[in-house]
């Protein structure tokens, strides 16, 4: 896993290295420059042609000196008033020092920049020109190769209204249409530094504005992030805004060291299963493995909690008994094999059965039903102090009074809601996330998720392709199905249902509450991304073997 970071966390980071000396804030951007041209030159290595080929300019081959058909590479770099405009005059002078032609905009008054940026606005003056942003509005303003966004960066904080024709145009220049570089109407690669001008880098939401087109931030085809991506990068709209996503190194030392900083104040982005609690999945024999209990709805309504079974004994457990009232035994008893079957019919029954401590993880909510029975079962799990998944059912039948199910949840408990269910338990943090963005640092899903732990005092896993994982101690992480994670197959009826087994199974195995959803929501995606394409639920557990494969279990 590697931290993402706010806003606040990376400027801290780096002037706590520029305080202790060991570099100055403008080799900082004099390396965040270098790195976005490194990074442009990787994800289109045609640009980095000589020109003669008809891709590009080389240092040694500099405008004046090229043949009367050949024309070098253009770039327009869109420079803000603060430090992230400063990336941007860097980025500048090094491609016109490899021979691009380059104009350069600036959004503000040069004399205001801060003193770093104005040495790299002084030092891009002595190779060109730098225009005032609205004259970009030209109709041949889109004439270029590479069209950087210096505008803001991580520092946007406030709507801006002004720049939505810019915005939008950078958002149809993404979406539709393709790239084409030397294209005589201009059909250029975007380049966001940091992040898309107007894109909160602590929510990835847009800080909305009254404007024609309705859209109120930048989109790129490659943003390019310094030391550690972002929270934006990987929450709400900032995911579908950055497009491909690369981290520069810029010389900074590691985040464990700041001491203003505690730990816990860090999200973590989940990218494997690894640490001591990835040894865990070793075999020795079903019984060291524990026992996971999944209880069914009735005749009818058994499906989920079946998919949520396989997923638990797929992902490790030992053993796995499907718990089923009576009026469903016949239709449970035709579809499992490997997976036990026991007569439950109530809260009584399951207090009975869980009498037998091998019962060491239970999940419930996966078509349980709503109604006065699925409260009391819920109460009766939550009695016996057992590593608990509550999902679905189990989290919509405390509606009315979620204060009730809070009273008795445990720190051994995994809350796995959805948008919904998750404003159903947390009505005014919902109502928070969902209210217009109006400054920066916005309201997040992170913020929520958190809250939402704390107050339930157990882990919540907040669903979605921007999943937040979050502990009452305020541990928190993202695990992110963007990029090349993407998996919009996802999207199909059952999948939750296979993730909260997921979870119980590794519970069952022995995981703490926080590390078992972290690594199911891992493995969860690496199945869709195995699969592909045309996935139903029943498809996930089945991708495991090989997801195990893959990641040398």
């Amino acid at each position: 896993m590697t931290e993402l970071l706010t806003a606040a966390q990376m400027r801290a980071i780096e002037q706590a290295a520029i305080e202790s000396g060991e570099v100055t804030g403008l080799e900082l951007m004099e390396r965040a420059g270098q790195g976005v041209v490194e990074a442009i030159f990787e994800e289109w290595p045609e640009l980095a042609e000589p020109v003669d080929d008809g891709r590009g300019a080389s240092p040694s081959r500099s405008p004046e000196y090229l043949e009367k058909d050949e024309s070098p590479r253009r770039a327009v770099v869109l420079c803000g008033p603060g430090n992230n405009g400063g990336d941007g005059f860097v980025v500048a002078r090094l491609l016109r020092e490899r021979g691009w032609e380059v104009e350069v905009f600036l959004y503000g008054d040069p004399n205001t920049l801060p003193p770093d940026a104005k040495v790299n606005y002084e030092r891009w003056r002595e190779w060109g020109a730098c225009l005032p942003l609205d004259i970009y509005a030209r109709e041949d303003g889109l004439q270029c190769d590479v069209l950087i966004d210096a505008l803001f960066g991580t520092g946007t904080a406030r709507p801006l209204p002004e720049l939505g024709d810019l915005f939008w145009n950078m958002r149809n220049m993404v979406e539709c249409r393709d790239i084409e570089f030397g294209h005589k109407r201009g059909m250029p690669a975007i380049v966001a530094i940091d992040i898309p001008s107007g894109v909160c880098a602590d929510s990835g939401r847009e800080l909305p504005h009254e404007h024609e087109h309705n859209d109120f931030a930048g989109t790129a085809h490659l943003t390019v992030s310094f030391h550690r991506m972002k929270l934006g990068h990987h929450l709400a709209e900032g995911a579908q805004r950055s497009g491909r996503t690369v981290i520069s190194a810029i010389g900074l030392p590691s985040v464990g060291p700041l001491a203003e900083y505690d730990w816990k104040s860090f999200v973590r982005l989940t990218q494997e299963a690894e640490g001591p609690e990835a040894r865990k999945f070793q075999f020795e024999h079903k019984y060291s493995h524990g026992h996971a209990l999944v209880l069914s709805g009735g005749h009818g309504k058994t499906g989920a909690a079946r998919l949520a079974a396989r997923g638990a004994l797929r992902i490790g457990a030992g053993l796995v008994t499907v718990g089923s009232p009576r009026s469903a035994m016949f239709e449970n008893a035709a579809n499992l094999t490997a997976i036990m079957l026991q007569q439950i019919d109530g809260a009584h029954g399951v207090s009975e059965l869980l009498e037998d401590e091998r019962f060491n993880a239970v999940c419930l909510g996966p078509g349980l039903g709503r109604g006065a029975d699925t409260q009391a079962v819920v109460m009766a799990v939550l009695k016996e102090n057992r590593a608990t998944v509550l999902d679905a059912d189990a989290l919509t039948r405390f509606e009315l009074k979620p204060e009730a199910l809070f009273e008795l949840l445990h720190e051994n408990c995994v809350l796995t809601p959805h948008g919904g269910e998750f404003a159903r338990l947390f009505p005014d943090l919902a109502e928070k996330l969902n209210a217009p963005a109006t400054t920066g640092p916005a309201y997040s899903k992170v913020d929520a998720t958190r809250e939402a732990a704390k107050r339930a005092g157990c882990v919540v896993l907040f669903k979605g392709p921007d999943t937040v994982i979050a502990a009452p101690d305020g541990r928190c992480s993202v695990n992110s199905a963007h990029y090349e994670r993407s998996a919009p197959w996802l999207a199909t009826a059952g999948s939750g249902d296979v993730l909260a087994g997921f979870i119980t199974g590794l519970m069952a195995r022995g995981f703490d509450p926080m590390q078992a959803a972290e690594t199911a929501a891992y493995i969860h995606v690496e199945c869709a991304l195995n699969f592909g394409p045309g996935l139903i639920a029943e498809d996930l557990p089945e991708q495991i073997p090989a997801v195990f494969r893959k990641l040398g279990m």
